[in-house]
């Protein structure tokens, strides 16, 4: 098995270069929204690891919030950041990009303040590379490859099917899957399908990830004491934030609102990136902290196969804290539009949302960090939809595939390699076709 890691090299934009550098990434698109995989400033396509990749200027429009605390206001700087998952270590696909994007690279980190051009390009973007604090891959161990090729097999079928589809609906089932079988080994032999064997699951990856499953849990055993003790007096802390923390969330500007949208639905997946404050004080900090280490924990061990609690449709996101941990940014890929995707998490796990992001300003007030919140569906949309940022380029190496569809094909290739099953599951099989 191959591991998935992901990667985001952030640096501060020079203000007066700002206009010239959002010109030129949107150099790299078709139009707003649709990626120009031919375009000569970044080919992410020709990195046969790469999942999904997005460059966005992180641009907060709600710093003003922090006055709702009686604050002065922070002028953060502008930011770039170029975010992509990948299949096995980040560092190799960085080190890839940096050869075969060296001169496109260069462009745009030119309109960064600490980059010179005399750097090494390789080891200045491993320099700025900022881990996340929490990331979901919607299935650890599957590859670009695999998912290539699984979808180019389930082509090749629905191919075969139609055009002997009088010949093999006469067919029993068992039958039919040895017919389908026997075709499918034809075009193995004739190098029209491969199936590649799944890369053996790094020895280093094995061990980092048996002592993140046992360490957590053991240190959480260890501090039980301390944490049932200190219990009573953050809930206390907690009622009394969450009764007096002010709710910021008005309607969403139609220009914001419109320019999202227009950025949106061109293919059956989609970005979302999104940052925000978190409230101020320590408390909210430690809180944000554990409940990302938690996300991380549980995403890594149990929500690992296809699903994140009871969600289907997200492909892959990350958290990252910024700034020294007064923001934080959300980075999504996922199914459907954003009105289902929110539909989605506020019908099945609101509960989730609201432990994550009630710790941000302006967030819909919630009780016991679990309840109300996300429940008051408007104001929770126009929160979420006012924290969004334009993303100016997206990539996906699989336009129209679906995280299901990636599922389907899976099984579909399973079904294909099993050495025997019985004629319920070859009819269960067949239906995927």
């Amino acid at each position: 098995m191959t591991p998935q890691s992901s990667f985001m090299i952030l640096a501060t934009i020079i203000p007066a270069r700002e206009q010239e550098l959002r010109t030129l990434l949107a150099a790299m698109n078709y139009e707003p929204g649709v990626f120009n995989p031919a375009n000569t400033i970044i080919p992410f396509g020709q990195f046969d690891r790469l999942h999904f990749a997005r460059i966005v200027i992180l641009d907060d429009q709600t710093t003003n919030d922090l006055t709702v605390y009686g604050l002065p206001r922070v002028d953060f700087p502008l930011y770039l950041a170029l975010l992509g998952d990948c299949d096995g270590p980040a560092e190799e696909l960085l080190s890839a990009m940096a050869k075969r994007a060296e001169t496109g690279l260069r462009n745009i980190f030119a309109h960064c303040n600490e980059y010179s051009p005399d750097t090494d390009l390789l080891s200045w973007m491993k320099a700025h590379n900022v881990s996340s604090a929490a990331n979901y891959v919607n299935w650890i161990g599957r590859t670009v490859r695999q998912i290539s090729e699984e979808e180019a097999l389930r082509q090749v079928l629905e191919k075969f099917i139609q055009e002997k589809s009088a010949l093999l609906r006469t067919m029993p089932a068992r039958q039919l899957r040895d017919t389908l079988q026997k075709h499918v080994a034809r075009e193995q032999k004739a190098n029209h399908v491969s199936l590649s064997a799944p890369e053996q699951t790094p020895f280093a990856w094995q061990i980092r990830n048996l002592l993140n499953l046992v360490g957590l849990p053991l240190l959480l055993l260890i501090f039980l004491p301390l944490v049932l003790l200190a219990l009573p007096f953050f809930l206390i802390q907690l009622r009394h934030l969450e009764k007096t923390d002010p709710e910021v969330a008005p309607r969403v500007d139609p220009s914001h609102a419109n320019l999202l949208a227009s950025l949106e639905d061109h293919d059956v997946t989609n970005q979302f990136s999104a940052m925000g404050s978190l409230k101020p004080g320590p408390f909210r900090h430690l809180t944000m902290i554990l409940v990302l280490a938690a996300i991380a924990y549980t995403a890594r061990h149990i929500f690992n196969r296809g699903r994140l609690a009871r969600v289907t449709s997200i492909q892959c996101a990350r958290w990252v804290f910024l700034d020294g941990g007064k923001r934080v940014i959300f980075a999504s890929n996922y199914d459907g539009s954003l009105e289902s995707y929110m539909d989605d998490f506020i019908n099945k796990v609101y509960f989730g949302l609201n432990v994550v992001f009630s710790n941000g300003i302006g967030y819909p007030r919630t009780r016991w960090l679990l309840l109300d919140g996300a429940r008051d569906e408007q104001t929770f949309k126009n929160y979420l939809r006012r924290h969004q940022m334009p993303t100016q380029v997206w990539y996906n190496a699989f336009p129209g595939l679906t995280a299901h569809d990636k599922r389907r094909n899976a099984l579909i290739r399973e079904g294909l390699e099993k050495q025997s099953m019985t004629d319920s599951e070859i009819q269960k099989w067949l239906q995927l076709l």
